[in-house]
């Protein structure tokens, strides 16, 4: 009897225990899967920011987020995604603010050359929520919300054959990301604008298709691209953001909770980004230098000289910009008068 008691007591447990397990299964089967894609590598800034995104959504949001990363375009490139996003079959993209000027004009505002004084101002702006909020007015035409913007650092010329002044660049064949002031800005300095894709340029610079592009140091190691070009340029002309973007539809339709949470879960990939790359771009200059690079300090005067002319053409173009534009002197003035206070 008393065994018979026991036996179907531990039965009663054992099949408890299966049901909660079975609950338990069920519910992550049912968290709702979260894409995030870029084009960068595993251990790049940005998918450091990715991850401390993803630990902070499912740490606040235990199995109700499966959140998936995609690096390195292996959903597509960023053109492609950027339609998948507004489509919402892909929710988050994390992409250069030149990729958004045919979708929002208000990003050109990046593009334009020598546009900043320092980084610290170029930090100090795109860290700023209100900046943030400007760019976004537009969520009803475009699809996306702009979350917050990851720093990507100074874009200067880097190539096969040594670049020390501006005439150094006539008809060099130089990879640019698509967008029209781009190719503008290359024209200006005589050379020759070759859009294409970040994920092709290696192949590109194997091929002799091109002879150089711009970009931040990572762009050397990361991407390996300093097997090839062995000449990193410091005209610093060009400081463009990645912007960590999200579906509109997919954030209007999130609670209020759930929507606090993942824009705190932005911030804390943009605290994270930005202290990675700090601190990884002086490794990647230094593995460069191992690879063989020279890196050249230049007169950037005579390259701003060129391109500046370009400020006025493309405010003209673009009026909506301009109150932006303003904002960021405003920002270039007080880091300006910060340095000059240090002094």
């Amino acid at each position: 009897m008393r065994l018979n008691i026991v036996l179907k007591f531990f039965t009663l447990i054992v099949v408890s225990l299966c049901f909660l397990s079975a609950c338990d299964n069920t519910r992550e089967l049912r968290a709702e899967v979260i894409r995030i894609a870029h084009s960068h590598t595993r251990t790049h800034p940005v998918h450091l920011g990715a991850l401390a995104f993803k630990e902070y959504i499912e740490e606040k949001l235990p199995n109700k987020y499966n959140i998936e990363i995609y690096p390195k375009e292996n959903i597509g490139s960023n053109e492609k995604v950027l339609e998948l996003v507004k489509q919402g079959s892909v929710q988050f993209l994390i992409v250069s603010s030149v990729n958004l000027e045919s979708y929002d004009r208000s990003f050109a505002l990046f593009s334009i050359p020598y546009l900043f004084v320092n980084e610290k101002a170029f930090e100090s702006f795109i860290t700023n929520p209100i900046i943030i909020k400007k760019l976004g007015v537009n969520v009803d035409k475009n699809g996306f919300i702009p979350l917050t913007a990851f720093f990507a650092g100074t874009r200067s010329f880097y190539s096969k054959t040594p670049i020390y002044k501006v005439d150094d660049l006539k008809g060099k064949k130089i990879r640019v990301q698509a967008g029209p002031f781009n190719i503008r800005i290359m024209q200006a300095f005589g050379a020759i604008s070759i859009p294409m894709s970040f994920s092709d340029v290696y192949k590109a610079l194997e091929q002799n298709l091109i002879d150089g592009a711009a970009n931040n140091e990572f762009a050397l190691v990361d991407e390996e691209h300093g097997k090839f070009a062995k000449y990193y340029s410091y005209d610093k002309h060009q400081m463009c953001p990645d912007m960590f973007i999200v579906c509109s539809k997919f954030m209007e339709n999130l609670s209020k909770k759930d929507r606090r949470i993942f824009e705190k879960a932005a911030q804390k990939a943009q605290e994270v980004e930005i202290k990675a790359f700090h601190k990884g771009v002086h490794e990647a200059k230094t593995h460069a230098l191992s690879l063989g690079v020279k890196f050249i300090d230049v007169n950037i005067d005579e390259f701003k000289e060129k391109v500046l002319p370009l400020h006025k053409e493309i405010l003209y173009e673009l009026p909506e910009i301009k109150d932006l534009y303003e904002e960021v002197l405003r920002f270039n003035k007080h880091e300006l008068q910060k340095e000059q206070a240090q002094i």
